[in-house]
């Protein structure tokens, strides 16, 4: 059983997004669950451009890092996806990314019942939209969505301050126990 991690932030080691991942990757791991973690938020992600070159060919028509990462997806129970906020949304690699990754995928990968969450991170604000924008990729691929003891979210400017945001660190662990939890119930 596997979990794909994506981090869209550009802050790929350090930052407050990926500090919340690994709490969510750690606790995977510690419950029997594979991870593979993909970085795109230093990535240069086009966004979709409609012209349905994945319809015809099975993949994205930009060979870039949504290409690299539709294999994964295939080989996945699940997928967290991580966001920063940036005015009240997820930043624009990650909706890009999302975009292409799940349209070009569609009739190449079933999505229906791989598990997805959505983990954002903020300095105060906005991260209810983002955590909105992101579920609602899981909602339309008939993926069930998993939830923890709040909005999957952590709050901080800086790693540090994450580390002392302590209900939003309980948040990512419980999380990673619920993902466990329901892909080896769907497994068995």
């Amino acid at each position: 059983m596997k979990v794909l991690i994506v981090n869209g932030s550009p802050h790929i080691e350090g930052g407050c997004t990926d500090r919340a991942l690994k709490e969510v990757e750690k606790t995977l791991n510690d419950n029997g669950i594979a991870t593979e973690r993909v970085n795109i938020g230093s990535k240069d992600v086009r966004g979709c451009i409609s012209c349905n070159f994945c319809r015809q060919h099975g993949h994205c028509v930009f060979n870039d890092i949504v290409n690299e990462t539709a294999p994964k997806l295939a080989g996945a129970d699940g997928i967290v996806i991580g966001s920063p906020v940036y005015y009240a949304g997820c930043n624009g690699q990650v909706l890009s990314f999302l975009d292409r990754l799940f349209y070009s995928t569609s009739g190449v990968v079933n999505k229906t019942m791989k598990v997805g969450a959505a983990v954002v991170s903020s300095r105060r604000a906005g991260s209810t939209s983002a955590f909105d924008e992101i579920n609602k990729y899981f909602t339309i691929s008939a993926m069930p969505i998993v939830s923890s003891t709040y909005w999957n979210e952590v709050h901080g400017f800086t790693a540090t301050d994450v580390e002392d945001d302590l209900e939003g660190l309980q948040t990512m662990r419980n999380l990673g126990r619920n993902m466990a939890f329901l892909i080896k119930a769907i497994k068995a």
